[in-house]
């Protein structure tokens, strides 16, 4: 057995030609859908980038317990199983996430591993006095405020000084990288691939000509990277910055298609499984926001994209049941018939199996539940007032360790069902965790609890008052978060204690 995994990042799933979109050709993905499963109603787990990625290795979510942060000494890690089994995995990836403190114990999992320098804000290339005063005049001056506001984005001016000509660019180098393990172990069985990309994640930098067909007309100086929160953009700006993003989902579409060309020309689709997808969307003026972290899980942001071929079970077709990240671990074990370990909760995808719902989710945010009919947001009464605790034994943030005054308060907790009889750091949360204002709760400029009627409003523009509907999916939460064994303070924040004691 042999497998491909393409992961992209804020990949939008309305934007592919094989969900409905029509705003940007995707032939590629298109081309792929039609020979594969597509599912319609993949879901997030934990967000964003490390959390969710959590989520993909180990087959369990992470939002309910911790935010950003590296694989823990319990996490069953699919990589990791699979080199158990004989199976050798490797990543080439120019995610930069992995190389920093929170996300450091993942690349280590893979049999071999390479990593593509210079995306976003890498910090990749060393000149110590840049020319500011040059570099500033390729901006537009709203991109240099924010860019100013966050002194270590100003690493991406610097990094694309060097990705010059269309082979520079590392998502481009990512799956030349691919294209050369797959050249070297054509005639090798029992790998697994992990090509993944930073791409399409702001800034939204590609090469010209695919942003030719996007062409805004645009004279201002470089706009591609939005700011997070509400548009406040004049349309023009708000214009170049979408077509910027669709230009990067037209150089995804481009690798893809590369990749399927590599099938082709091999006839690798008789032996090797392809997956693709991405860790969650974003938004791009939807519901008047940009991005995501800030603002209610949308389902551009929450519903994403997922295409599976099977060699063993070849064929276009669509799925209709519900699937989330969570699924991929115990999916790429049972390609090789390896059994899931009992602390996964997700289900592989191969087997057709119904789920009742799923929970996605921030760190410290609302939790969220569909069952693809309907979508219900549960935000805490008082987000400043609620208690959340990180539960951990790898006490790092994005960039930094836990500190020492967030430490000093920590206590030791009792293992959960999912801890193999290890018990964890139990450290609480305040306004001074550096996670608290980033991507915790401190940082939600919307938090109202919200029904939504997916069905009938698609695009979750009327909250729906049903006090019948909302306990049912109240119901269907408590019965996800009972199975990921979510700690106390995780019902009590959300009032939601005397549903979940009446429920036992």
């Amino acid at each position: 057995m042999k497998t491909v995994f393409v992961l992209f990042d804020s990949l939008n799933r309305h934007m592919l030609g094989c969900y409905g979109g029509t705003r940007v050709p995707t032939p590629n993905f298109d081309r792929l859908a039609a020979r594969a499963q597509v599912f319609e109603k993949h879901y997030v787990g934990s967000l964003p980038c490390m959390p969710a990625r959590r989520d993909m290795l180990t087959g369990h979510l992470s939002f309910l317990h911790r935010s950003w942060g590296p694989l823990e000494p319990f996490d069953n890690a699919f990589p990791e199983l699979l080199k158990a089994e004989g199976v050798h995995s490797h990543l080439v990836t120019d995610h930069y996430h992995y190389w920093e403190d929170g996300g450091a114990t993942y690349h280590n999992r893979y049999s071999t591993f390479e990593f593509i320098r210079g995306q976003e804000s890498d910090t990749w290339k060393a000149l110590v006095q840049p020319p500011w005063e040059r570099l500033r005049e390729k901006y537009h001056a709203s991109q240099l405020e924010f860019i100013d506001n966050v002194p270590k984005h100003k690493a991406n001016i610097i990094n694309r000084e060097y990705i010059r000509e269309e082979k520079d660019f590392p998502s481009v180098q990512c799956f030349q990288a691919g294209f050369e393990f797959l050249e070297a172990n054509r005639e090798a069985d029992n790998w697994l691939l992990q090509i993944e990309t930073f791409d399409p994640h702001e800034p939204f930098h590609a090469p010209d000509r695919f942003k030719e067909p996007f062409d805004t007309g645009w004279k201002e100086g470089i706009l591609d990277w939005p700011r997070y929160g509400r548009v406040e953009e004049l349309p023009e700006e708000a214009e170049e910055l979408r077509a910027n993003y669709y230009a990067v989902v037209s150089l995804c579409d481009d690798l893809l298609g590369r990749l399927l060309d590599e099938f082709d020309a091999h006839d690798m689709w008789k032996d090797t499984a392809l997956v693709v997808t991405t860790d969650h969307g974003f938004l791009l003026g939807e519901h008047d926001f940009w991005a995501k972290n800030r603002m209610n899980m949308y389902e551009e942001i929450a519903h994403i994209p997922l295409i599976v071929h099977d060699p063993r079970d070849p064929g276009g077709r669509r799925i209709d049941r519900l699937s989330q990240s969570t699924d991929l671990a115990p999916t790429f074990l049972d390609f090789w018939g390896i059994e899931a370990p009992a602390e996964m909760q997700g289900q592989s995808l191969l087997r057709e199996k119904e789920r009742e719902a799923v929970i996605f989710g921030y760190f410290g945010g609302a939790i969220n539940v569909t069952d693809g009919c309907h979508s219900y947001h549960r935000f805490p009464a008082d987000l400043a007032a609620q208690e959340i605790n990180q539960y951990t034994l790898m006490p790092t943030h994005i960039t930094s360790r836990f500190s020492t005054q967030e430490l000093e308060h920590a206590t030791l907790a009792p293992p959960f069902d999912w801890t193999k009889n290890v018990p964890l750091l139990k450290v609480p949360v305040t306004e001074r965790s550096p996670m608290y204002y980033n991507y915790g709760p401190g940082c939600l400029i919307e938090n109202e609890t919200r029904l939504y009627d997916l069905v009938a409003d698609p695009g979750q523009e009327r909250p729906v008052s049903d006090p019948v509907q909302e306990q049912v999916m109240v119901a269907k939460m408590l019965h996800q978060m009972r199975a990921n064994d979510a700690p106390r303070e995780a019902y009590d924040r959300l009032d939601l204690l005397v549903e979940a004691e009446e429920a036992c």
